[in-house]
């Protein structure tokens, strides 16, 4: 998987231009070497935290979703690689991987939403650029019902609890 940060059209469309890139083995858990980016601030690849619409068609997300924050630290944990610190040390540093708690009643939520939100209690998201607060990313499709997905906004920070990593084997070190 090859991802571009800023890549855009250039010489009249005979080439591409772009701000960084990254290649992922996607077959492979390794990580990253320690302090390197990618397209998203965390060094993570974009493409496997994404929400897909084939996936929530199926019934099911199987895997963390990956989400922006407005304010970070200048600190990343695991499986992060890299920061990208816009705020202070009380900040939430790259690769925090948060869960809905199992108390969050889902039930009244459109199919879609629901679907992304089970995905939030039983995978999680993992922090993994500045940006909007609370944005997850997904990959456009014409099927997503952005009006279901916006129901997703009734859920607030209170929501979720953070999951300690710490303890995790970090594959690729």
């Amino acid at each position: 998987d090859y991802e571009l940060f800023a890549a855009y059209p250039h010489g009249g469309g005979a080439g591409w231009k772009a701000g960084s890139g990254a290649i992922f083995n996607l077959r492979s858990d390794k990580l990253r070497p320690a302090g390197w980016t990618s397209a998203d601030a965390a060094g993570l690849p974009i493409l496997a935290g994404l929400a897909i619409y084939g996936e929530a068609a199926s019934g099911a997300i199987r895997h963390a979703l990956r989400f922006t924050a407005s304010c970070t630290s200048a600190h990343y944990v695991y499986p992060a690689r890299h920061e990208a610190g816009s705020c202070g040390a009380n900040a939430p540093p790259m690769g925090l991987r948060v869960r809905l708690k199992p108390s969050v009643n889902i039930s009244h939520l459109p199919r879609q939403a629901r679907i992304v939100a089970q995905a939030l209690k039983t995978y999680g998201m993992i922090l993994a650029d500045n940006g909007s607060p609370w944005f997850i990313s997904g990959a456009p499709s014409p099927h997503w019902n952005d009006d279901a997905l916006h129901q997703l906004d009734q859920l607030s920070g209170r929501d979720f609890q953070v999951v300690d990593t710490s303890s995790l084997p970090h594959p690729g070190r």
